[in-house]
């Protein structure tokens, strides 16, 4: 009960549902018509030191491939169990990816819990979606070390920025990162207050998952996405 009250509370802030004109006058249109699917994935069902069922582990990038698992921890957002990528090369241009399985959104509401606790190069964490492959996809993504939020697009395994908003991001702490993207327009949140909005078309559809880069050792709680038919 109170993880599905979390994911209502956030998803409920910030975001709008697809434009609605296609019903008649004064026919009403049922919360079924509008959503598709919907995923929450809190690790919680997972053994501490487990890979996470229905995940993919995949690389961008130069140095060591990502080793990702769940922890199990104390005054985790929703008890007990978290996800770490364990792998702590500090090779600059490197960013381990976990992928959802089965999944392939065009429009969508996405939103994940980090909380950045170590890393020399690199303290931080991040939400990818409309991912295609290991080179293409978006992720927005939060660092401790340089306090903003920053929106990129990977095309054929090169990074390039497309929106950054600069923000107080604490180390040890828990945060907040959501996107709602619906056809060429994307909006941004950390902590459930939009940073940007953009127009962007490179990718229309895709899988969902998170990211990290270099040596950050940043655990993640909380993955929700939900489909906008």
């Amino acid at each position: 009960m109170r993880k599905l009250f979390i994911a209502i509370a956030i998803c409920s802030i910030s975001y709008s549902v697809p434009n609605l004109s296609f019903a008649q006058q004064g026919q009403k249109v049922s919360t079924a018509e509008i959503l598709g699917e919907r995923k929450e994935c809190y690790f919680d069902d997972d053994k501490d030191g487990d890979f996470p069922r229905g995940f993919q582990s995949f690389f961008t990038g130069k140095g060591e491939q990502g080793r990702w698992m769940v922890k199990k921890i104390e005054n985790a957002p929703s008890a007990d169990n978290v996800l770490v990528q364990t792998k702590l090369d500090d090779t600059d241009y490197r960013f381990p990816l976990l992928i959802t399985d089965g999944v392939s959104y065009k429009d969508l509401m996405a939103f994940v819990r980090f909380r950045a606790e170590g890393g020399k190069v690199d303290q931080a964490g991040g939400l990818v979606f409309r991912y295609k492959d290991t080179g293409n996809y978006y992720v927005l993504r939060a660092n401790a070390l340089e306090n903003n939020v920053r929106l990129y697009k990977v095309v054929n395994g090169n990074r390039a920025q497309i929106a950054s908003k600069n923000t107080k991001v604490t180390s040890n702490e828990w945060h907040l990162l959501k996107v709602v993207a619906k056809s060429d327009k994307i909006q941004c949140f950390f902590e459930n207050t939009k940073v940007f909005e953009v127009s962007d078309d490179t990718f229309d559809s895709g899988s969902v998952g998170i990211w990290t880069k270099s040596d950050s050792y940043t655990l993640f709680d909380d993955l929700v996405m939900q489909e906008f038919k």
